[in-house]
């Protein structure tokens, strides 16, 4: 989701990098420190404690942090000692975390991320526990510090292959894998765009997402020619405020990108000094902005060059700041629980619906349609204890205590794609679910589904296909067998998936994907005239997916999926439809659960189902399941913890 306040920092950022450019232009080589014909010139002090560094990262408090052959060095503003870890290392990265500096470095003797505090005001280095040996060695690494302030360290083998590890928590977990570019040697992330660059040393620059959640996106910034403009390879990298700087593989170039309007751009590469040959890179904040520092290696010098001022609001030029929330983005909300992953892998799980059990919250149950297989029942701690094999379900909804020829029932009904059927499900008194019938629709390619209990009784459906179409159906029960009868039909201009029907007020409320959320009357009597609720733009993102309701006590919510922004809207339930703020699903640290992203289906109830949830609960499809990464699956979230996040009380 693009807010207003992200888009105006995108120009910031662009003027940023623009600024540093023209800094740049004016002089066509980098600056010995003692020169001082242009940027800040490193006191002699420094530049004599900083000569035998091979990588450095400058530090909040105007010190440095220094890695050489013999260890990694904790210096002060005049470069002298504080302290040091004795280590042979490579790939220094740091982000600032209370009371000092995270460090992460590889030890390339086990071929193991280090992972070490630095205490600023104390002058000490601590090294943390050690980290798991990864299954490659790692040519590259980087820190990634997300917008719920979790870090995160990327390793990157030689092959391509790449994993991403938790640094949280009591033990480090892997996040995920990746599969990245060969002949990767340097690595930054962006916090506050979450952006990972990866430069392959004979090919170019990339941009990839370094959000573990959803499916991941790749950029180049530049290629080797004949594929791009980039005369040389890639070499090392530095993070500049809205974007970053990379040498050419050689150290003979300088070259900077930024993105604008979901663009990036690149500036022409500067020539550097004849004499140099930088091979390393790295930057800082000063008082009149952003600097960069390139290792010689032929003279064993830093080398200074000023990259121009940065406005206030945008990201530091040191890799050290942590990740800032953009004003009006998401709150983060953490799952309670997760079910059992599908038996299927890919593209599975699809819809979830709630069953509250009449008389003990703890026995009550969750549906979940499998695409590939059929309808999964899970418990309150996400257990499974149905597998139904009725093939492809794709949406699934619940009803309760339905009067129905005399005899009250509990059913769920769901769409079938095989057969363009929905299907009949009863429930019995303790959860336990069985298919009943199934009921032709004529549809060619049905899709979503929702059901309604008018205030009269009985039970209604709703059933659309991907060309627009909705049916709407009676379900009866004659002579012990249940019967569905065709009451109308209605049509959006395109695609639709989710809906609901909200029986206290006889809405109904359909998702067409691309465009928005529509309401109409549920009622087949009152015509079918439909109005738009929430388009499609800066709170919803296409495409538009599940979408079920809470009633509370005082107020009732509409909440959506906003699939392509990996978050959830709530808004009222009744005109004018006041969006209450919106929301994603963060990672569970205490509890080992991943986050969710990408979801198609969500149900919410606001049934007492004790314990957590005794405001009720929200279950949503994970499109991507991390932590590891494995086959979809459902996540639990506690209302309690949304009304909380969006102040709803």
């Amino acid at each position: 989701m693009k807010t207003h306040a992200t888009k105006t920092q995108a120009i910031r950022t662009q003027a940023i990098i623009s600024a540093a450019f023209a800094a740049l232009a004016a002089t066509s080589a980098p600056l010995a420190a003692a020169s001082g014909t242009a940027g800040a010139a490193l006191p002699a002090g420094v530049a004599a404690s900083l000569a035998t560094a091979t990588e450095l990262a400058a530090l909040p408090d105007g010190g440095w942090l220094a890695l050489d052959k013999n260890g990694l060095r904790l210096l002060d503003a005049s470069g002298a000692e504080r302290t040091r870890h004795a280590v042979r290392g490579k790939q220094l990265d740091t982000r600032s975390q209370a009371g000092g500096v995270l460090a992460t470095l590889v030890d390339s003797n086990t071929e193991r991320t280090v992972a070490i505090d630095a205490d600023l005001k104390a002058g000490t280095l601590r090294v943390q526990a050690p980290f798991p040996a990864p299954s490659f060695a790692p040519e590259a690494a980087c820190l990634y510090r997300d917008a719920q302030q979790l870090s995160y360290q990327f390793l990157i083998a030689k092959d391509g292959q790449g994993e991403q590890w938790l640094l949280d928590g009591a033990e480090r977990k892997l996040v995920r894998k990746l599969a990245l570019p060969a002949h990767v040697r340097h690595c930054r992330v962006d916090d506050a765009t979450g952006t990972l660059f990866v430069s392959e040393s004979g090919m170019g620059l990339w941009a990839y997402s370094a959000d573990a959640e959803g499916a991941g996106e790749r950029h180049a910034l530049a290629l080797r020619q004949p594929f791009g403009k980039l005369a040389g390879g890639a070499g090392a990298l530095a993070l500049l405020p809205g974007g970053v700087a990379m040498l050419d593989a050689k150290g003979k170039s300088l070259n900077l990108f930024s993105r604008r309007n979901g663009a990036w751009l690149a500036q022409a590469p500067r020539a550097l000094k004849a004499t140099a040959n930088s091979r390393t890179l790295a930057s800082r904040s000063t008082a009149s902005g952003a600097e960069l520092l390139l290792n010689d290696d032929e003279t064993k010098q830093w080398r200074t060059m000023t990259a121009g001022p940065h406005a206030g609001t945008a990201a530091t030029a040191s890799a050290n700041t942590a990740a800032a929330t953009p004003a009006g983005a998401p709150a983060i909300v953490l799952p309670r629980a997760q079910t059992e992953p599908m038996a299927r892998l890919g593209d599975a799980a699809d819809d979830p619906a709630i069953w509250v059990h009449p008389s003990d919250p703890s026995a009550s149950r969750v549906l979940g349609t499998n695409k590939k297989q059929g309808l999964l029942v899970y418990d309150m701690q996400g257990r499974q204890t149905q597998l139904l094999e009725s093939g492809r379900l794709n949406n699934v909804d619940v009803r309760q205590n339905v009067l129905l020829d005399g005899s009250r029932h509990d059913l769920a009904l769901a769409t079938q794609r095989d057969d363009n059927t929905m299907v009949l499900f009863t429930i019995d008194g303790n959860g336990a679910v069985a298919e009943t019938v199934r009921f032709p629709t004529g549809l060619e390619k049905i899709y979503g589904i929702c059901v309604y209990q008018p205030a009269g009784g009985g039970l209604e459906a709703f059933v659309n296909d991907k060309d627009g179409t909705f049916q709407h159906y009676r379900i009866g029960r004659k002579d012990g067998a249940f019967t569905s009868t065709l009451l109308r039909s209605f049509k959006v201009a395109t695609q639709p998936e989710g809906c609901v029907a909200d029986d206290r007020t006889g809405r109904l409320f359909v998702g067409e994907e691309k465009r928005g959320v529509w309401t109409l009357p549920a009622a087949a009597d009152k015509g079918s005239a439909m109005s738009m609720v929430l388009p499609v733009g800066a709170v919803l993102t296409a495409d538009v997916e599940g979408m079920s309701l809470y009633h509370g006590a005082q107020s009732s919510y509409l909440v959506v999926s906003s699939q392509g922004s990996n978050s959830y809207v709530v808004l009222d339930a009744a005109a004018p439809y006041k969006v209450r703020g919106s929301f994603r699903i963060g990672l569970n640290v205490a509890a080992g659960i991943d986050g969710a992203s990408e979801t198609d289906g969500l149900d919410v109830s606001s049934a007492n189902l004790g314990g957590a949830y005794g405001e009720g609960m929200l279950v949503v499809q994970d499109g991507y399941k991390r932590l590891p990464d494995g086959p979809q699956n459902f996540k639990y979230v506690a209302w309690s913890d949304i009304a909380t996040a969006l102040k709803l009380r």
